[in-house]
């Protein structure tokens, strides 16, 4: 009886040992044909695609740069509804005309206007930016973002400040009924 057990044991281990032994080998095979299709990929020049234009350094002769004096103006703590507006002034500190092509504002609430002519180097410019108040409260920090002929091309220019809500001014009658 424990022939027979110490046989079965014995056999039991040799073909654990064994399907061990073919695992790590199906395993070495198949990292082997990974590690060939790898070294195939990175042989392969990647293809172009046919629609991919040539991305090249921007040529700094042909391209202009904003000198602001100040890119974020406080505007304190105002009365919700009141309309603020600031002009943010700059000179083209490049080496050709500056070009604002757009600007965009964060919110309805800031409209942006600007120098639509392109700015010759060393001349000025401007980026007037209205916020109004109406239905904001607490603190604010809208933004307009420049897009131009600039690197990098998109400029920031922010306003901050705080709004002071509205007193709700409710005539007895608009309160509802009164309970006693």
């Amino acid at each position: 009886m424990k022939y027979f057990r110490l046989s079965a044991l014995t056999l039991a281990v040799a073909l654990l040992a064994a399907s061990c032994e073919t695992k790590k080998d199906d395993q070495s095979d198949k990292i082997a044909a990974l590690e060939q299709k790898l070294a195939k990929l990175e042989a392969a020049q990647p293809a172009v695609p046919t629609n991919v234009a040539a991305v090249a350094d921007a040529d700094p002769s042909s391209l202009g740069q904003f000198g602001f004096s100040e890119m974020e103006y406080d505007f304190g703590t105002i009365n919700e509804g009141k309309v603020v507006e600031h002009v943010f002034k700059f000179t083209n500190e490049g080496q050709a005309p500056l070009v604002i092509s757009n600007i965009t504002a964060s919110c309805g609430c800031t409209s942006p206007d600007w120098t639509k002519t392109p700015v010759k180097p060393g001349e000025e410019g401007f980026v007037k930016v209205v916020f109004n108040s109406t239905a904001k409260s607490g603190t604010q920090a809208p933004t307009v973002t420049i897009q131009a002929n600039t690197n990098p091309n998109v400029t920031r220019l922010r306003l901050k400040g705080n709004v002071t809500p509205k007193m709700a001014s409710a005539s007895p009658n608009q309160l509802g009924p009164v309970k006693k």
